[in-house]
């Protein structure tokens, strides 16, 4: 699943290929705003809210996507190849006299009026990228449920948004715990940090094309070397040469040092 840095990207795209142009063709290919047609109105702005996307219409309007696990956006100039995966693929068309904006696999995809856009994303704990970052909510929201293992409680985004599987693994090896470790086991220090850690990663990589959390390697060290732990099976560990190891959590693959890491494993 995309992380926060990723859907930013995705938005500041959107957003100068669309924003301040008009529709000169749109469509919705899901079942429920399949009549919708919003030709003729500007696009006013995209903007990303944690892992969603809101292209504001005018008129009051709101495209609320979500890109989850497989969806994407991908935009094209008059007359360019869409290449995005089939056409069956296609949930969305927004096209302007300058771009065409074309979303496939979306598995989230409503138009909502722009007043409603809280119900949309309301619910999420302060935005690691957004203008309304609070460190202090966000560290109250993950110690909130302090038997939690602190994999989950990073990955609710009800607690803070823009975390996914990537910045997870990473947050957890930098605060030398395992995913499994209930939160409520870390020194009230290590918890200040690590979401000081978080807001500076999702930072440091919000305009990179190739994520990394490890900052600048040794001459020789190639992409694997770019992350500490996530997707790195087997490989040594960047720190003390421990094979990376691997497990489910909620799902999900956790990726942990067994030496570099305290805390329960599987």
């Amino acid at each position: 699943m995309p992380e926060g840095d990723t859907v930013l990207q995705t938005a500041v795209r959107l957003h100068s290929a669309l924003a301040g142009d008009v529709l000169t063709h749109s469509d919705l290919r899901v079942p429920r705003f399949a009549t919708a047609d919003l030709t003729g109105r500007a696009v006013l702005d995209v903007t990303p809210r944690g892992k969603h996307l809101l292209t504001r219409i005018e008129g009051g309007l709101t495209l609320h996507s979500h890109l989850r696990m497989e969806g994407a956006w991908r935009v094209y100039t008059p007359g360019e190849r869409w290449r995005g995966g089939p056409a069956h693929q296609i949930r969305a068309v927004l096209s302007t006299a300058r771009h065409t904006a074309v979303g496939y696999r979306l598995p989230v995809l409503e138009l909502l009026r722009t007043a409603d856009e809280e119900k949309a994303v309301g619910h999420l704990g302060p935005d690691l990228l957004g203008p309304g970052w609070d460190p202090d909510t966000a560290l109250r929201n993950l110690l909130a449920d302090p038997v939690r293992p602190l994999g989950e409680a990073l990955l609710d985004q009800r607690n803070l948004a823009g975390i996914g599987n990537v910045y997870k693994a990473e947050l957890c090896f930098l605060a030398r715990a395992t995913p499994w470790l209930p939160v409520g086991e870390l020194p009230a220090s290590t918890m200040v940090r690590l979401v000081t850690t978080a807001k500076q990663l999702l930072e440091a990589n919000r305009d990179r094309p190739d994520r990394t959390t490890t900052g600048t390697r040794p001459r020789g060290y190639g992409p694997r070397e770019r992350l500490w732990v996530y997707g790195r099976t087997h490989r040594p560990c960047l720190r003390c040469g421990t094979p990376i190891r691997r497990a489910e959590q909620d799902t999900r693959p956790a990726f942990w040092c067994p030496r570099c890491q305290s805390g329960p494993t599987p």
